[in-house]
């Protein structure tokens, strides 16, 4: 095997390991998918700062595979509630996971 060969065969190696690392798998997301995520997530912060009733800057958003998790802290019911049904608005969406908690609450059902 000439030199040239080789080289083409290490290229081609080299391309083939860097390709498998952006799949996707069940725990991690192919680069697309977290390009559009990463979207996805900005959408919905977007929607919830722009809501006048949500307080933004105690719920955290996070993306994967089109499923969005709602964290933080709001002052009531009505406020998770709202959170994910602006979450749901989003185009994109699959599904909205709600981890809010309503502050001085105790009650793990109250969330």
């Amino acid at each position: 095997m000439n030199l040239s060969k080789k080289i083409v065969a290490l290229l081609m190696s080299g391309l083939l390991i860097s390709l498998g690392a952006c799949a996707a798998s069940d725990t991690k997301e192919s680069t697309g998918q977290y390009v559009d995520n990463s979207v996805l997530t900005a959408k919905v912060k977007a929607a919830i700062f722009n809501d006048p009733t949500l307080n933004s800057s105690e719920i955290t958003v996070q993306t994967f595979k089109g499923e969005v998790q709602l964290s933080g802290f709001v002052s009531s019911i009505d406020q998770t509630n709202r959170a994910v049904d602006v979450a749901k608005g989003i185009p994109g969406v699959t599904s909205v996971k709600n981890d809010m908690r309503v502050k001085g609450s105790n009650n793990p059902f109250y969330k």
